[in-house]
């Protein structure tokens, strides 16, 4: 397939309603609003041609970017590509998801997460904790810095009040990831989530919900899966 193949396709999938949604949650134009669902249609033809995807990226279709996402081999991308991937993220799905759970699989999980925490950008400083997070999840704990992590909860509960807005969704939903996901700092998160309690975080005119992240771990313990580990994040 072409990339003006691909766009084409995307744009028959587009409907208005789907559109309207995506604008209030921060996409903008160009934009056709195709359902994730439909979209996951072209994921394995698109995914043989690694060029291709990057090329769906770069044309800053906020549906292109989506795809983009869901089709690319996190483990191919430099670190500089990684990068200009997070500067084009504009909106919090772009960051919170494409970019941070395809950087959360790339080599350069880490170090990016890390860097990207302290920018003085939201978007960025969002999709840190995020990939992060998502790193947390597909990542044995015997793999994990668990040093570092204890270090990043007391962080959080020491400023997420104070940070901007969707860096303290994220900052929440790290909280979440790491009681659930991490044995040994189990009692230690679900504390700290009990100290935080609820989280404000202005989500527009979507219908979309903080959770309470001392109710979220207590379900996932009550279901049996606490520790357990995901295939993957890339969704």
């Amino acid at each position: 397939m072409t990339i003006n193949e691909v766009m084409s396709k995307l744009e028959e999938m587009g409907t208005e309603q789907t559109k309207r949604t995506f604008v209030r949650h921060g996409a903008k134009e160009p934009l056709f609003g195709v359902r994730i669902g439909d979209m996951k249609k072209l994921v394995k033809d698109i995914k043989k041609d690694q060029s291709l995807v990057r090329a769906l990226y770069q044309t800053g279709n906020y549906d292109a970017m989506y795809l983009a996402g869901l089709t690319v081999d996190p483990k191919s991308l430099t670190k500089e590509e990684l990068q200009g991937w997070v500067s084009a993220a504009y909106c919090c799905a772009l960051a919170e998801y494409t970019v941070a759970s395809v950087a959360a699989e790339s080599p350069y999980a880490l170090e990016l997460a890390r860097e990207w925490i302290r920018s003085s950008d939201e978007m960025v400083a969002t999709c840190g904790w995020s990939t992060y997070g998502n790193y947390i999840s597909v990542t044995p704990d015997d793999l994990l810095d668990i040093a570092e992590i204890r270090e990043l909860l007391q962080q959080i509960q020491t400023t997420i009040h104070q940070e901007r807005n969707r860096v303290r969704y994220t900052m929440n939903m790290f909280v979440i990831i790491a009681g659930s996901s991490i044995t040994e700092l189990h009692d230690e998160a679900e504390q700290i989530a009990t100290s935080i309690g609820k989280v404000q975080v202005n989500v527009g005119q979507t219908a979309c919900k903080v959770p309470l992240a001392v109710d979220y771990i207590a379900k996932v313990e009550q279901a049996g899966k606490l520790g357990v580990k995901k295939k993957t994040c890339i969704c």
